[in-house]
């Protein structure tokens, strides 16, 4: 799993930061991406990296703010002249699927795929037998939501050389093994999968929030998540501009990670105002609050294994 930070500003483009859009690369678990929000030229954004269109399975929009959505038309088009035709699902809030399809009816947009929308309720809005993914409504100027993704714990690994000592032969046997089922040998030897199989491994949980206030419900979708991507518009010097737009401080954003139990936190949303060399200042204010704090720029790829890494423009 990796985190790919298309646009990280606020509100409208900068000359450092394009709109909100990221995507969750989910290539290993499922060979597929899924795209969190899509401000303006996110299609360009996209340009930049290796993600192809075609591979966007699913695109989760947290509110309906132009800075989250003016995105969207262009990059559905634009997957259907890249060879893309898998269905397409589009999670957020209600009016998400009026938008989509008024601007595609006036445009004369054609698909060559199929799209199912899926209006938020606050409940689980998508599980199969890999991924969940919960929904909350948080505290903004307009109904906006948080995701929580978690992958379903992993198949346990089968120790091939241990299965082998023992007798068991290739074949559908090693199967049931990996699947935890213990085997019955032709000499009469029971092997147990707990022996030839290592512990079974959690699975990653990401949090990601739309644009929101301190509040219950962005702490309780990160709860112990392994990273917490939190808006950031303002900083404590702001704080009384984040409360009257509902948004959140870089303060809020740390907080709520420290409440949450998550393991690191990623600080998205960013003003316009601050620029890189603010960076070190920003983080100095909340240090104290959560020690695997971070700010996000365009471009940047986070690994759920490997920590981050920035990914330079071609």
């Amino acid at each position: 799993m990796q985190l790919l930070f298309l646009g990280t500003g606020a509100g409208m483009p900068s000359k450092m930061r394009n709109t909100s859009s990221l995507v969750l690369k989910l290539l290993e678990e499922r060979g597929t991406v899924w795209l969190f929000d899509c401000g303006e030229a996110a299609q360009h954004q996209i340009l930049h990296t290796t993600v192809k269109l075609r591979k966007i399975e699913k695109i989760f929009i947290t509110h309906m703010h132009g800075d989250h959505i003016f995105g969207l038309p262009g990059l559905l088009g634009s997957r259907s002249f890249q060879g893309g035709d898998e269905p397409l699902g589009i999670y957020g809030p209600p009016g998400i699927r009026e938008f989509v399809e008024t601007v595609l009816r006036l445009s004369r947009t054609h698909l060559t795929y199929g799209i199912s929308y899926h209006e938020l309720d606050g409940k689980t809005v998508f599980e199969d037998e890999t991924m969940v993914v919960e929904s909350a409504e948080l505290d903004h100027a307009i109904p906006s939501w948080g995701y929580r993704i978690t992958q379903k714990p992993l198949p346990p690994k089968l120790q091939i050389e241990k299965a082998a000592a023992l007798g068991v032969p290739k074949g559908p046997l090693l199967a049931k093994l990996k699947n935890g089922e213990d085997v019955l040998l032709e000499d009469g030897r029971t092997v147990r999968s707990e022996d030839v199989t290592d512990a079974q491994q959690p699975g990653f949980v990401v949090t990601i929030l739309g644009d929101t206030r301190f509040c219950e419900n962005a702490v309780s979708l990160g709860k112990d998540a392994d990273v917490l991507v939190h808006e950031a518009t303002f900083d404590s010097d702001t704080q009384k501009l984040a409360g009257d737009y509902g948004h959140s401080t870089f303060l809020d954003a740390a907080r709520t990670g420290s409440l949450a139990g998550a393991k690191t936190v990623i600080a998205n949303h960013i003003s316009a105002r601050f620029l890189p060399e603010d960076d070190k200042r920003l983080i100095g204010q909340v240090k104290d609050v959560h020690p695997d704090f971070h700010i996000a720029r365009d471009l940047l790829e986070f690994d759920w294994q490997q920590q981050t890494r920035e990914i330079k423009k071609k």
